[in-house]
């Protein structure tokens, strides 16, 4: 069976997948790793990365070059996504890249990241005839994608990451009263523009996707440990997920910390994630009539660039 290495470069972090398709084009992992080099640390203010940044994205990636070689992969995909975008030194970081793995790393859209969110987190959770808006909210920005088992109908990239507004507003644990209100500033006005794209009007379900949306999870979910199979395909009521965004706000970063879940790498910037998440889901059960469970995916654009190889059975 052919086995393909998925690579996915945010803002916060980067990822590995390494995983081949059974005759059902079911995935089983064999490597599922992650590194948090706040690749888009200052991104936002500067327009560029910053040296000490890229070297610990090259760092992480060297490692993971190792584990591809270990795995005998020979397709692999690299996906860069916000933080990549509009940097000014973006060549730096592509030919860093090139040299440690021998790939070309894609700079892809905000669409195209939308497109293979879907993929990746209805591969987990089920198609549907009926359409899912599926939502990933990273560390740069946030994507929305609505789609049925026939395919994506529309998709938007949105400027409203847990990174980009930590740093945008200097956003301390515990989240103060006055930079939750910038916050959601920015996210209501960044959503405004969602209802003028996309079409709600079929939609029954939503799934949520990504580290932020995993971890409020793990609050929800009482975790002491930070357990993927546990979080992966739960129904939550949104009311109690917004409890659990609140109470990951209202914490120190050693309360988040002492949770036992809480990724070191995510404890400065998951109040603020928390905050997008929840205000999303209001915004969300306003668009979506009837709506008042939101479905947690495990799998995500990872899953989806590895799905993408196996489906072309080529290295891009």
């Amino acid at each position: 069976m052919t086995v393909v290495g998925a690579i996915d470069c945010g803002t916060n972090s980067i990822r590995l997948l390494i995983t081949r398709a059974d005759e059902q084009g079911k995935l089983h992992d064999l490597e599922r790793e992650m590194r948090v080099v706040r690749l888009g640390e200052g991104v936002d203010a500067t327009g560029a990365f910053s040296e000490a940044a890229l070297e610990r994205t090259f760092a992480a990636t060297r490692e993971y070059a190792e584990l591809l070689r270990l795995q005998g992969v020979e397709n692999v995909r690299f996906a860069a996504t916000s933080a990549s975008r509009d940097v000014s030194n973006r060549d730096a970081f592509v030919s860093g890249i090139q040299e440690i793995l021998g790939v070309t790393p894609e700079v892809i859209t905000g669409v195209e990241e939308a497109n293979l969110s879907f993929a990746g987190a209805v591969s987990a959770v089920g198609q549907s005839e009926k359409s899912t808006v599926v939502m990933d909210l990273g560390g740069g920005s946030t994507e929305f994608v609505v789609g049925n088992n026939e395919g994506v109908s529309g998709a938007l990239s949105l400027n409203i990451g847990c990174v980009r507004l930590t740093e945008r507003h200097k956003v301390q644990a515990p989240v103060t009263a006055q930079q939750r209100e910038l916050v959601e500033a920015d996210v209501r006005a960044s959503l405004e523009t969602l209802t003028r794209e996309l079409d709600f009007s079929s939609v029954t379900r939503i799934v949520g996707v990504a580290g932020t949306v995993t971890t409020v999870t793990a609050q929800v979910l009482g975790l002491t440990t930070y357990d993927p199979d546990a979080i992966n395909g739960s129904e939550l009521s949104i009311d109690v997920v917004q409890k659990a965004a609140n109470e990951l706000a209202a914490m120190n970063r050693e309360e988040r910390l002492a949770t036992g879940f809480m990724h070191p790498g995510r404890a400065d910037v998951i109040g603020t994630g928390a905050i997008i998440w929840s205000q999303a889901l209001s915004y969300l059960q306003e668009q979506i009539p009837g709506i008042s469970n939101v479905i947690i995916s495990e799998h995500d654009i990872l899953d989806g660039i590895a799905l993408s190889l196996l489906e072309s059975g080529t290295a891009r």
